[in-house]
């Protein structure tokens, strides 16, 4: 891939859902997200729920989609901030525990669908099963609004080496058993560029490994810089 390309990643995780980005309504992608991945992968369940706040649109689209009903499951603590740009592992687990907490009377007795939007190092999807099934749910089915993430970032976004990247690592049966739910499911690159409403014109290397620049010099750069391994 040559020339230059806008981040996928800002619809589906960075940017606010109340923005736009490259003309396009965040909030109207992150639905399209949610719907898509209904239709690449529905499973039968009495309950979608978002992980707040990014996925929140996203799992009206699914639910939407779907048929089935939408409804808090987690509750987000607001002093908390976003884990998955913490400088170290150790600190991103802390505040996991510390995000969320369960609504137990929206989950116990019910196969509930969870909607998330990435899956990148792994940390907050194991405690967040674990803390769903605790509260009474039968069953845990993660959907992800987003590829596989598996190739880092030379352009910027906290995701320096392959190590940390957990499905470059694992299979997704594997990372199902990892994170310990009853299914794991990603969107499809094709559907993520389908509800963006363009094929073109978008990085997507870290789900890919197709750069839009060459990265030779980043990578030694970062490679000298020690930040990639």
């Amino acid at each position: 891939v040559t020339g230059g390309a806008h981040c996928s990643f800002e619809f589906v995780y960075f940017s606010r859902p109340d923005s736009e980005w490259d003309g396009r309504s965040v909030h109207a992608v992150r639905q399209r997200l949610g719907e898509r991945l209904a239709i690449e992968a529905g499973v039968d369940a009495d309950v979608v729920i978002p992980v707040p706040d990014s996925s929140i649109p996203a799992a009206i689209g699914y639910s939407r989609q779907s048929g089935i009903a939408f409804n808090d499951g987690l509750i987000k603590n607001r002093y908390i901030g976003r884990t998955f740009i913490e400088p170290s592992q150790s600190l991103r687990e802390r505040r996991v525990a510390m995000k969320f907490n369960a609504l137990a009377e929206n989950l116990v007795g019910k196969r509930v669908i969870v909607i998330d939007d990435s899956l990148v190092r792994g940390t907050t999807a194991g405690p967040l099963v674990k803390l769903i099934k605790d509260a009474g749910a039968t069953e845990v089915h993660l959907r992800i609004t987003s590829p596989p993430v598996m190739h880092p970032c030379f352009m910027g976004v906290d995701m320096g080496t392959y190590d940390e990247l957990i499905a470059a690592r694992l299979s997704i049966d594997e990372l199902c058993r990892h994170v310990g739910c009853d299914s794991l499911e990603f969107l499809s690159v094709e559907g993520m560029l389908a509800a963006i409403g363009s094929q073109n014109g978008y990085c997507t290397a870290c789900f890919t490994g197709e750069y839009a620049i060459d990265t030779t010099a980043l990578r030694l750069s970062a490679r000298k810089a020690g930040v990639i391994s």
